[in-house]
């Protein structure tokens, strides 16, 4: 078969359109999933790449390198990422030289 008719016949490329709609889709699943998730953690942890909620937080400067790194620990925890296709983990660990903002949610009793 000619290349050109194999890759007709295998499955139609999907249009920008098409994929915009799709990713649009996901990310509003995820902000459902994540309205669902909130009340079961106690904190909000956002670096310049991700976004996390997490139960433990552990923050470590370590001062021996230059510029500063921030060593983050967090256990039991949910990441934002709408290509994961689990967002629960048990521990992360983040390293960065970027800010790290990290937010205590209000407790679930309030």
């Amino acid at each position: 078969m000619h290349p050109d008719r194999l890759a007709d016949a295998v499955a139609p490329l999907m249009s920008e359109e098409d994929l915009e709609r799709y990713e649009s889709e996901i990310e509003l699943a995820l902000v459902h999933e994540y309205r669902a998730v909130v009340p079961l953690f106690a904190y909000v942890v956002e670096t310049e790449r991700r976004f996390y909620l997490a139960n433990t937080v552990d923050v470590t400067v370590r001062s021996d390198a230059s510029p500063a790194c921030v060593e983050v620990v967090l256990t039991d925890a949910w990441v934002w990422d709408m290509y994961r296709p689990a967002r629960f983990v048990p521990s992360v660990r983040i390293l960065t030289f970027r800010d790290v903002n990290i937010e205590r949610l209000p407790d679930k009793d309030q």
